[in-house]
């Protein structure tokens, strides 16, 4: 597996935390509405589609945080894209850990289950991370799609530690957890937990 080595790049990176997409383990809200077997057909296809628009874009460097760690080595993850497993540890831990990997650049970090996000939001977040030092890009729910900081190194010892996660506080109370760091606000989208969120992301196609 390539080297996390803060020397080897300096692009900003990107990182994308992905699941194995097993039914029963994967969307588990969603799949107790659509049933488990369509959630993870659908968790599988979105993650795909999110990885072929998302991954090979050259202004940055991305990496698949997989969970489980067990399926970090699985075929079905792509060629040419660095990987790290998840790790133990709540939501909070783990993504404070993968945005603070060694890197000499920016650090973005986003879900997998957010259909509408191209490289265009990934490229404006980044653009605000340049003004100041952490992003949130929040979500219809009260939470948010993205988290990133300028200087990963420079993260507060209680970064996104107790978080209401999965709450319509989810992202104040991230945002409290920043200490000092000026954070900057970035576009909304819709990540998919429910069938409600599949709708309303078909309508607005329509």
């Amino acid at each position: 597996m390539a080297s996390f080595d803060a020397t080897v790049n300096r692009r900003p990176r990107l990182i994308i935390m992905v699941k194995a997409p097993v039914a029963g383990r994967v969307k588990t809200r969603l799949g107790r509405e659509i049933g488990m077997e369509r959630a993870a057909w659908w968790y599988r296809h979105q993650t795909a589609r999110l990885l072929r628009r998302l991954g090979g874009d050259p202004r940055w460097q991305t990496v698949l945080a997989i969970a489980p760690d067990t399926a970090l080595e699985a075929a079905l993850w792509p060629h040419g894209i660095l990987r790290t497993p998840q790790g133990r540890g709540d939501l909070g831990e783990r993504m404070a850990r993968l945005l603070t990997l060694p890197h000499a650049g920016p650090a973005l970090l986003i879900g997998s289950d957010i259909p509408g996000v191209t490289p265009g939001h990934i490229q404006r977040a980044f653009g605000l991370l340049r003004g100041r030092d952490a992003l949130f890009a929040p979500a219809h729910d009260g939470g948010y799609w993205a988290v990133g900081l300028r200087h990963p190194a420079r993260a507060p010892g209680g970064f996104l530690k107790d978080v209401r996660w999965s709450s319509p506080h989810t992202l104040a109370d991230s945002l409290a957890t920043l200490g000092p760091l000026r954070p900057a606000l970035g576009e909304v989208l819709r990540d998919v937990d429910g069938a409600a969120d599949l709708t309303a992301i078909k309508e607005a196609r329509v």
